[in-house]
């Protein structure tokens, strides 16, 4: 008996579709999710058609556990989660139990799956270093990890620059807390202690110009089609290191991931859902999310019919 899920078809548009898999067989350490809810990230949109074709494709995901883990860790049958894992966008997923959070019962379990990814990447950046008091600039703000990490960084105490494409991208920034939103880097005229930059290309270049000594750069997408060009001796400079950081730590993300679900439920955070419906309307939320038609994340209603035969 195959289950429903997303599954990677490079032979349709956007390479993802409805279609049969596999049920989960979860490790002693995992537990068997019953999913409800998934969240798109643009990254696993964009690089879906590059994976083994059949591939349940996913990340993000929310729910009820279905089977607890059989070496006794984690939540119990019938406990609501989030959670982060591969082979998230299905009826049901295995997860591993250092990978989920509980869900609080006043948090709408879609709004929890809006949080893995884009949660964990802005808590995780913005942790990098101290941000109480110093300027922090974020580009690419209003997609899914700006919008959590302009929210994230104004509760931790820092300036918070918000930095979008476009000016149609502005709305809603300032109520999240940016004390500042430019478009590209246009009125950034002091330098800045961090940078999370989800834009690449000729931008990252400027950025790095931004940067003031001690500063870094926390390198966390590339939605630009071009590279970076720096110039000469442009990495050089007096006084204390700058650097520049990769992020890609998605370990054991448990902890934050419960971290992210207390401020939802305290209404300190807020989940910037800003596309939804179910999850045979991916193509079109896929699509939203590529020509940056949403701001936030695009999470998907699971259908629960039966399983395919």
């Amino acid at each position: 008996m195959d289950m429903r899920a997303l599954i990677v078809d490079p032979g349709v548009p956007g390479a993802l579709r409805l279609g049969g898999a596999p049920e989960p067989r979860p490790a002693p350490h995992q537990l068997v999710l019953d999913v409800r809810h998934i969240s798109l990230n643009r990254g696993e949109v964009a690089f879906a058609g590059g994976r083994p074709p059949g591939t349940v494709h996913g990340y993000d995901a929310a729910g009820v556990v279905v089977r607890a883990a059989a070496d006794g860790t984690g939540p119990s049958e019938g406990t609501r989660v989030a959670a982060f894992g591969a082979g998230a966008w299905a009826q049901r997923m295995a997860v591993d139990t250092t990978a989920v959070a509980e869900v609080p019962g006043q948090v709408d379990l879609a709004h929890a799956a809006a949080l893995p990814m884009a949660g964990i990447t802005a808590l995780r950046t913005l942790r990098s270093r101290p941000i109480l008091g110093r300027r922090v600039l974020i580009t690419g703000a209003a997609g899914g990890v700006g919008r959590y990490a302009v929210q994230l960084a104004a509760l931790g105490g820092a300036h918070v620059i918000a930095s979008v494409g476009s000016a149609g991208r502005t709305g809603g920034l300032a109520e999240l807390g940016a004390h500042e939103v430019v478009v590209g880097l246009d009125g950034v005229d002091r330098p800045v202690d961090l940078i999370l930059d989800t834009v690449g290309g000729r931008q990252l270049a400027a950025a790095w110009a931004l940067l003031a000594p001690g500063g870094d750069v926390q390198c966390v997408g590339w939605a630009s089609d071009e590279p970076a060009v720096f110039a000469p001796h442009s990495l050089f400079s007096l006084g204390p290191s700058r650097t520049m950081s990769t992020f890609g730590d998605v370990t054991e993300v448990g902890p934050d991931l419960a971290t992210l679900l207390e401020f939802l439920a305290a209404g300190r955070l807020s989940p910037e859902v800003g596309w939804r419906g179910p999850w045979d309307r991916v193509t079109e939320a896929a699509g939203a999310l590529l020509g940056r038609r949403v701001a936030g994340k695009a999470v998907l209603d699971v259908d629960r019919t039966p399983a395919l035969a």
